[in-house]
């Protein structure tokens, strides 16, 4: 395994995110890295209700008071923190997470090369 920088902690404020991609066992993923007020979360990005990804590729992943993720296609709502669908049809369902690697000055993943 390998480390991968995703970004520079500087380069994201609370509430934003960014989509990066990735592979698990040799197959291509997508993720997305939200900085939360009390820390950093990242996610597989798809919906528990369908295989699709929540922001419909435009990077849009808060609801407009950064109060939860939502399903761009679906609507449902999910804990930031712990990535729980708590609205919608995939209710108790959880987002994947994606374990991070916080360094000093950057965040970043384990990568498979």
């Amino acid at each position: 395994m390998a480390f991968r920088v995703l970004i520079d902690k500087k380069d994201l404020q609370i509430g934003e995110t960014m989509v990066f991609d990735y592979n698990e066992v040799g197959i291509p993923r997508q993720g997305f890295l939200a900085r939360l007020e009390d820390g950093w979360v990242a996610y597989e990005n798809r919906c528990r209700h369908l295989p699709i990804s929540l922001d419909m590729d435009d990077n849009q992943f808060f609801t407009r008071d950064k109060a939860y993720f939502f399903c761009q296609s679906h609507g449902a709502l999910y804990e930031p923190q712990t990535g729980k669908c708590v609205q919608g049809p995939c209710a108790g369902a959880a987002l994947k997470p994606i374990p991070l690697i916080i360094q000093e000055h950057q965040i970043g993943i384990e990568t498979e090369d």
